[in-house]
């Protein structure tokens, strides 16, 4: 029998252009709005302009880097001092996560770290988020559609996760004009993101209709699209299939779950000055290697394997594609990607314990398609540098 649920942004706005009407929208939400932006706040300015024009008053916010709890924390002070009713985000996957944060404690009372999970209360959020829309400009995580915003705490060297479906935003706009002045680096680190989002929801145990469904299209998408928007970035074709692509991922993610990729990447990423994407695509094709060969050997009648040899199918366009077909193709896409290893990022060979222990207590494990032990985890992080 198949039981899941699924749930996602409010109201989802998809186009080229579409930015043009957020402020008409913001002006039915709110009356006091802050505005998140990135490190280049400058690109916000047309939106900031036409939201003025509606009577709305403004407080902007930038985040320039992977969003800290003293970042999340300075900016829900910030949002709440100057009264703000409404939050709007537009930015790459760290700017729409904190845009959650900001609209969840705008309406609950407490401190940021009564919600966190880890290294907080991870209490659950007692009322709805304030109004939020959340306007991506990458094509990556897919955040403007999932329920948790994932925090860096320098701290405790960790990265954690605020979660609630009452985080999921109000309205979510993807405008693929927006993403065609990402640089190449930038393409293939949300790229990558998106296309191992969708992979590892696809052989995850928790997948269910809907999201197969979602991952099989967005997959495809992103097989024929990731490196042509790598190389030509203003192709709009491209751009827009990798905006679906990135949109489906969250979608995906936040209603079943990924697997050891991201499990490796969360300390990683918490640990060193090392981009998301980048990592994910690093530790992918060493992931699928050893999860085709543990499936093979402990499992070799599994859904699972069926589904890594239909993945072949779909990132290559051939029908007679097996699983080795697929692992192939990650492993050429990212070399054609630059993807360095895990070396240029100071990781070392003496760090690898540390690191696979961590990755083996991190919830995405649990969305591994087969159980790993530590060696396997090790071996994988070790190929990897």
């Amino acid at each position: 029998m198949v039981n899941f649920e699924f749930a996602t942004a409010t109201r989802i706005i998809f186009g080229n252009g579409k930015i043009s009407s957020v402020a008409d929208h913001a002006a039915r939400m709110g009356k006091r709005a802050v505005i998140l932006t990135g490190k280049n706040s400058k690109r916000a300015q047309p939106l900031v302009n036409q939201i003025t024009k509606k009577g709305l008053a403004i407080v902007i916010v930038q985040i320039p880097a992977e969003p800290t709890t003293d970042m999340a924390l300075a900016a829900v002070q910030t949002a709440r001092q100057s009264g703000c009713n409404l939050v709007i985000a537009i930015g790459g996957g760290s700017v729409v996560d904190t845009g959650k944060v900001i609209a969840a404690l705008l309406t609950n009372q407490g401190d940021l770290f009564d919600y966190l999970e880890v290294i907080g209360n991870a209490q659950p959020l007692a009322n709805p988020s304030a109004p939020y829309i959340a306007i991506p400009t990458t094509a990556g995580t897919g955040a403007e559609v999932t329920r948790n915003a994932v925090l860096n705490s320098i701290e405790h060297r960790v990265k954690v996760s605020m979660r609630s479906p009452r985080m999921l935003p109000r309205m979510a706009v993807i405008d693929p004009e927006l993403t065609h002045l990402m640089p190449p680096s930038i393409t293939a680190g949300t790229g990558l993101d998106a296309l191992t989002q969708l992979l590892e929801v696809f052989v995850s145990p928790a997948a269910n209709p809907i999201t197969d469904g979602i991952c099989r299209e967005g997959l495809q998408r992103a097989a024929q699209s990731l490196q042509t928007a790598y190389h030509s970035g203003h192709d709009p074709r491209a751009r827009e299939d990798m905006c679906i692509a990135s949109l489906f991922s969250g979608i995906a993610l936040a209603n079943a779950k990924v697997g050891a990729v991201h499990a490796c990447a969360a300390p990683l990423g918490s640990m060193y000055a090392a981009p998301h994407g980048m990592l994910c695509g690093r530790l992918l094709p060493f992931v699928m290697r050893t999860n085709i060969s543990a499936l093979q050997s402990r499992q070799p009648d599994s859904q699972a394997l069926k589904r890594y040899s239909e993945l072949g199918v779909l990132l290559t366009g051939r029908p007679d594609a097996a699983a080795q077909d697929g692992l192939q193709w990650i492993e050429d896409c990212c070399t054609d990607l630059q993807v360095p290893g895990l070396a240029s990022f100071g990781v070392i060979p003496a760090d690898i314990a540390e690191i696979a222990g961590k990755a083996l207590q991190a919830s995405s494990m649990q969305g591994n398609p087969v159980p790993l032990a530590e060696n396997e985890v090790a071996a994988i992080l070790s190929e990897a540098l």
